[in-house]
């Protein structure tokens, strides 16, 4: 048995069940065992890997799309270049790499990584030292200036409450004990102000999911958008609005049991692009759109074939396996979805328009 499944188990027995959120909190981010505190997770030594370790052209189309909405808003002379939960600094190495011959773009831009996981700190110092990038623990702490913003898989891994809805009410899903291990059980059913309007769009025991912790993150990001310019790119999987259970584990690159392995797997839920797009306002959000009809708008098909040309066997098939992965609606391209965020004023965004 792991400490972090001890503590868990101990903290349940003493003072009852506690939420999914809590639980989530305390698997990845326990400061002795939580799962981000400890670890590398990302790549074939980990647990799962994310689009910018799949290939290169991720993080350039990426670049582009920041230089190409940076110009659009008159290129201003000093601003924000910032990304939320940067992994091992991939898709910031590839992106800025990508727009190093774009006139005063590097010149103009001063780096800030929001990233919670010391581990993770050390990795992107060493792999974005040449920009000395300023760490954040928060959102809130960036600078009061124009915010170039880029999510890639961010939002996902922040904890939910899941709700089933009971009647015109709803119980809480909650993480118990039975028989000396962790269960999903449900709290008495209640009414929710919060989620009055999903009784129109729910059915009897269907699952609401919210992330509170999102709101703060999004609404800091608004905020300085909003006062002094600037456009954020949020990349991840999920949909328009939440609706059923979408909390997974993985585990050694394999599904797991939530409950399993806490602090030993990653936890993840799909990212309600509705909420976000709510708590940004007044920016204006995008339309909605499939992660592989953004990288094909933003011309990700011409750079797989001028890079395919300089590539032969093994190599060039691993190269078109990862395009694949990244557009194919069968793939990553129609799950994973891009919700871009500017003020109303602004051009349209590339590749949401």
């Amino acid at each position: 048995m792991t400490a972090l499944r001890e503590i868990l188990l101990r903290r349940i027995a003493l003072e009852g069940p506690m939420s999914l959120a809590e639980y989530m909190t305390l698997c990845l981010l326990h400061p002795e065992h939580g799962y981000y505190t400890t670890r590398d997770p990302l790549g074939a030594s980990g647990d799962f890997t994310t689009a910018p370790e799949i290939s290169q052209m991720f993080g350039e189309m990426l670049g582009l799309w920041l230089v190409q909405v940076w110009m659009d808003q008159g290129a201003p002379a000093r601003f924000t270049l910032a990304e939320l939960g940067p992994g091992r600094g991939t898709l910031m190495a590839d992106a800025l790499r990508a727009t190093q011959r774009v006139p005063g773009f590097h010149d103009s831009l001063r780096l800030h990584l929001v990233e919670a996981s010391p581990v993770l700190r050390e990795v992107q110092a060493r792999v974005l030292a040449e920009f000395a990038p300023v760490f954040h623990d928060s959102a809130a702490t960036l600078p009061d200036q124009p915010l170039f913003l880029i999510a890639n898989e961010f939002f996902d891994a922040l904890p939910v409450r899941q709700f089933q809805r009971r009647g015109a009410g709803w119980a809480e899903r909650m993480v118990g004990l039975s028989e000396g291990g962790l269960v999903m059980g449900l709290a008495p059913p209640a009414p929710l102000r919060a989620l009055d309007h999903r009784l129109e769009d729910t059915a009897q025991d269907q699952i609401v999911e919210t992330c509170a912790p999102a709101r703060p993150v999004i609404e800091a990001v608004a905020q300085r958008i909003a006062a002094q310019g600037g456009a954020a790119l949020i990349v991840d999987y999920g949909d328009w609005r939440s609706r059923g259970d979408t909390v997974q584990a993985l585990r050694q690159h394999a599904y797991d049991d939530p409950l399993a392995h806490p602090g030993e797997a990653d936890l993840t839920a799909h990212v309600d692009f509705e909420a976000l797009a709510l708590a940004a306002a007044p920016l204006h959000a995008a339309p909605l759109t499939p992660q592989g009809v953004f990288l094909e708008r933003l011309g990700m098909g011409a750079r797989a074939d001028a890079l395919a040309h300089r590539l032969s066997g093994l190599r060039l098939q691993t190269h078109l396996a990862a395009y694949r992965r990244l557009t194919h609606p069968q793939e990553m391209g129609q799950l994973f979805k891009v919700l871009g965020l500017a003020p109303a004023s602004a051009p349209d965004l590339p590749g949401l328009a």
